[in-house]
């Protein structure tokens, strides 16, 4: 997180907004937010009914800056976020498209260095749990992966190595997946046969629909 506030929930009232996604009763409403020349990605809770801004805002919000922190200094991981107040924070915003508007631009080396940032976030602790769609994988101006939304991701530090292991092998299905989406040809056998293996697993995961491990 970063040290200071770069804005306030006054200065966001007088900034350039864009809405980007309402969502449900119990998930925050995302803009994006011009302030001081930079945009950011704003999580907002303050308009949802008392229980989601007493209970589950606090808790939600708290948890993501705090998986954030955790990835600081990740190449493909927006390195600027901080708590606005109670019902709210912001993230620096991420240029790029997801990559279900860039297929062309999803190459082998693309996804090779999608894989890399997964491993690299694993070590660190972090599962995403949210990658087997396209919605949260982006593709940067320069053609490198980045991924957003951290509300479903989880800290590993502290499971049995058995079920670190297993949410970390959700989470590198969603990049083979991609792998047999946009370059199967490419894929080779070795990615084929894990990403069979992987999806073997998910059938006995009790929680699907949870935690971003839902069918897509």
């Amino acid at each position: 997180m970063t040290d200071t506030k770069p804005f306030t929930r006054e200065d966001m009232a007088r900034a350039p907004m864009k809405l980007l996604r309402d969502g449900r009763v119990a998930n925050a409403v995302v803009t994006r937010v011009e302030v001081g020349g930079r945009f950011w990605t704003v999580k907002d809770f303050s308009s949802r009914p008392w229980w989601v801004r007493t209970f589950i805002a606090p808790f939600l919000l708290k948890r993501e800056l705090a998986i954030l922190d955790r990835l600081r200094g990740v190449e493909g991981v927006s390195q600027e976020s901080f708590r606005i107040d109670r019902t709210a924070m912001a993230v620096l915003f991420m240029e790029g498209a997801n990559i279900g508007r860039e297929p062309a631009r999803v190459t082998p080396l693309y996804l090779e260095s999608f894989e890399k940032l997964l491993r690299t976030m694993h070590a660190r602790g972090v599962v995403h749990l949210d990658v087997r769609g396209t919605g949260n994988v982006m593709i940067r101006p320069d053609g490198s992966p980045g991924l957003i939304d951290f509300q479903a991701s989880l800290y590993t530090g502290w499971m049995p190595e058995f079920l670190r292991r297993l949410l970390e092998d959700f989470d590198m299905s969603g990049a083979l997946k991609k792998w047999l989406q946009f370059q199967p040809d490419a894929m080779g056998e070795e990615r084929r046969r894990e990403l069979e293996r992987i999806n073997g697993l998910r059938k006995f995961w009790i929680f699907r629909g949870y935690f971003g491990l839902k069918k897509h």
